[in-house]
């Protein structure tokens, strides 16, 4: 069985093509930067309109296959941004119709789990799942994904990005704040923010900006947030795994391609007698494999949807998420 999948929950448009092993035959991504500032959705959605067409051509040529070849379509149905969300979810109804094949909308955070689960040879994992608009700590119990710790405000590449537009930095400025990091010296007073299994990102961010205010150098910012929110991250999430008694920790989301914090959840992983799994880079940013595979899981355990089921869920929480497929 071959499965498109669209994603477009934020500024990542991906097309991704999965057969009924996990095999990726095509994973294309194409990400809206805006020319200065930050990310509007509206802008964001209307250059996933545009694109979407020629993303879902130049996925079908990678995969060397033809739309006659596609058995089941898929789109990230949420969470997200609403015009984005709603421009995947069109191009994934009009392929449904076009095509005559089924369709299924599937929450992003769960793809993220499952493509994981599927190229790491992990088992049973806590998801660390960190990324623009997302910070949660997941785990499976009682046929659901379950949250175990999540941020109470803003994601923590969210963060980043606004970090980054405060000091100057340009947007998605996550991979310039970890070069900065690698020069810090100094680790600066900014809020470790953990209130019971949730965090909190905002202070590290107000503090920040103070702190660059105060003369302070880019080098030791960039460093004392990336080690006070990555030791944060590795708190809740080592907490996580002693509740649930599970012996693996798997990464998903944009943010964990940053060196230094799989390093310390590498350190703590080893310390506590478990495993770390990371996936490709490809696959642990917003991507369409994650979410035709997870499409692909769902029809294959028997879900079903119409087109008047695919309508899109800004607040899509993980643990809505009935786990039939497991």
């Amino acid at each position: 069985m071959i499965t498109l999948g669209i994603e477009g929950t934020a500024h990542t448009l991906g097309v991704g093509i999965t057969d009924e092993k996990c095999n990726v035959l095509a994973n294309v991504i194409d990400m809206y930067r805006p020319p200065e500032g930050g990310l509007h959705p509206r802008e964001a959605a209307n250059h996933h309109a545009d694109s979407v067409s020629a993303t879902i051509s130049k996925a079908l040529s990678d995969a060397k296959l033809t739309l006659k070849d596609i058995d089941l379509v898929s789109f990230s149905k949420g969470p997200g941004l609403g015009p984005c969300l709603r421009a995947a979810a069109t191009a994934a109804r009009a392929l449904s119709a076009r095509l005559g094949i089924p369709i299924i909308g599937v929450n992003h955070c769960v793809a993220h789990v499952e493509i994981g689960n599927a190229t790491t040879g992990c088992k049973d994992p806590v998801l660390l799942y960190a990324s623009g608009g997302n910070t949660q700590i997941i785990a499976f119990a009682n046929g659901k994904y379950r949250i175990f710790g999540e941020t109470l405000d803003i994601g923590i590449g969210n963060m980043f990005d606004k970090l980054g537009r405060e000091l100057g930095l340009g947007y998605y400025a996550g991979p310039t704040i970890e070069k900065l990091a690698r020069d810090g010296k100094q680790l600066l007073d900014i809020p470790y923010s953990v209130k019971g299994m949730d965090m909190s990102f905002s202070g590290i961010l107000t503090a920040a900006v103070t702190f660059r205010n105060k003369g302070h150098s880019l080098e030791d910012i960039a460093f004392s947030v990336q080690e006070t929110a990555f030791a944060m991250l590795a708190e809740v999430t080592e907490r996580a795994m002693a509740h649930v008694g599970k012996h693996e920790v798997l990464m998903g989301g944009g943010v964990v391609q940053n060196a230094r914090l799989r390093a310390i959840v590498s350190q703590m992983a080893e310390e506590r007698g478990a495993k770390m799994y990371v996936p490709v880079p490809r696959l642990c940013i917003d991507n369409g494999a994650m979410i035709a595979w997870l499409g692909h899981l769902m029809h294959a355990s028997g879900v079903r949807m119409t087109i008047d089921d695919t309508k899109v869920e800004q607040r899509f929480r993980t643990d809505d998420v009935n786990v039939t497929w497991r």
